[in-house]
């Protein structure tokens, strides 16, 4: 078949790659992303990065408040002559009266190994379970959250000193280089059901998800770390008061959890529920962020002190 036109949906700097390699290969006819949001102290209304881009790129750009009964969005997108469509971090659910209007439907690029890790984390979650290896799935969308067919799907080593950053970078380029393969081929590819039943799932991360949770093992703790890195980042809590931290990594230590068991020029030792971390620096609300040991020493922080537990409230 002859190259297909394209439809772009996609908001954050996540999508850029995407988008770019998409537009070196195809026509895109329509970038659809979330609308302008008030962004920073001032409230400035601001676009998402992709929107941001194709109005640099001088490209077709839609913002609509709603997808979902929203008949002059259907006609734009049928208008633009778009016969498959591309959804990258997009942020909002499709209903089917928008999947249904160009010829070969909708592809998403999903930062996971489906069905593992559906929803809207799955860079994070799979770095706080631990997980070794994650990589993208190319999906026919439908009306479930990622539940639909696969087209292609690459995994990728996680290096153990990545983060939800490096991580993040490492995926948007992978997805770049599949979906291009994958409009490529678009009239050869089968699609292929997922295993629900395998399925796991990586809901939107909230502020409470970056709590340290002392009683967990070190290495536990740390993964934690690097999955919120970006955001909501690690917070723990000494007597109430909140605590950025940050360059957590595994160390030998034995304690009660929270427990500090050392502070060095190289940073303060907390015990875990097994082995202990060590933090690098130290982060009071409202102040700079400081090396843990210069913070330990204005905080009066010794060994024996105690940082307080946090536990997720029982489901």
């Amino acid at each position: 078949m002859t190259a297909p036109r394209v439809a772009f949906f996609g908001s954050p700097a996540f999508a850029l790659p995407v988008l770019e390699a998409i537009r070196a290969r195809f026509e895109v006819t329509l970038v659809v992303a979330q609308p302008d949001k008030p962004v920073g102290r001032g409230l400035k209304l601001t676009p998402p990065p992709v929107a941001a881009r194709a109005a640099e790129l001088g490209l077709p750009l839609a913002q609509p408040r709603k997808l979902r009964g929203n008949a002059a969005f259907e006609a734009q997108l049928r208008d633009s002559g778009a016969e498959v469509a591309v959804t990258c971090a997009y942020g909002k659910i499709l209903p089917l009266s928008v999947l249904t209007v160009p010829r070969f439907g909708f592809l998403n690029t999903h930062t996971s190994l489906l069905p593992a890790y559906r929803g809207a984390a799955p860079i994070q979650w799979a770095l706080i379970r631990g997980e070794s290896v994650t990589g993208t799935t190319i999906m026919q969308t439908d009306e479930g959250m990622d539940t639909g067919p696969i087209l292609l799907q690459e995994p990728l080593p996680i290096a153990p000193e990545w983060t939800s950053v490096e991580l993040a970078d490492a995926l948007s380029s992978q997805a770049a280089r599949l979906i291009v393969q994958a409009l490529a081929s678009l009239d050869a590819l089968s699609p292929t059901p997922q295993d629900h039943a395998r399925a796991t799932h990586a809901p939107m991360l909230v502020k409470e998800d970056g709590f340290v949770r002392w009683a967990d093992t070190a290495r536990q703790i740390v993964n934690r770390s690097r999955g919120v890195a970006a955001w909501p980042q690690t917070t723990a809590f000494l007597g109430g008061a909140r605590l950025k931290l940050g360059g957590l990594s595994v160390t030998d230590g034995q304690g009660a959890p929270g427990e500090v068991l050392n502070v060095t020029a190289g940073g303060v030792t907390v015990a875990a529920g097994e082995a202990a971390v060590l933090i690098r620096t130290v982060q009071p609300e409202a102040r700079k962020a400081l090396p843990a040991a210069t913070w330990a020493q204005a905080s009066g922080v010794t060994r024996g002190a105690r940082l307080d537990l946090w536990e997720p409230p029982a489901s």
